[in-house]
């Protein structure tokens, strides 16, 4: 089994609902995210998945999230801007993006609020 993984960041602020302490409040965070993908067979070139392809689909879920309010941004206008929930979102969305190459499979996304806090999302 081989894995590629990426790592990316951006940037955004959000408060969480129903939330009693500091993190209730408006904040935000430049968050750091691994995402890994996993497969079995390489291509005709040796690789599971260019670098380039996945930086790509996972820049399209990020940039929309980047120097955002996530708190008004859809999926997080109805659920809680957790990291948790970001990471499956996250995850979610790049699924989507190898909808068209069945022979990989993302195995899991990683998000960091901060340097000694993250979250790992896997199916």
């Amino acid at each position: 089994m081989f894995e590629v993984t990426i790592e990316e960041s951006f940037a955004a602020g959000h408060a969480l609902r129903n939330y009693h302490g500091k993190c209730e409040n408006v904040h935000g965070h430049n968050y750091r995210c691994h995402v890994t993908i996993e497969g079995s067979h390489l291509d005709e070139i040796g690789l599971l998945v260019d670098f380039v392809a996945l930086k790509k689909i996972v820049h399209t879920v990020l940039d929309r999230m980047d120097h955002q309010w996530l708190n008004d941004l859809p999926p997080f206008d109805a659920i809680n801007p957790s990291a948790e929930n970001m990471a499956k979102h996250i995850y979610d969305q790049v699924v989507e993006g190898f909808r068209d190459k069945p022979e990989v499979r993302v195995s899991s996304v990683r998000l960091w609020e901060t340097d000694l806090a993250s979250v790992t999302y896997r199916p």
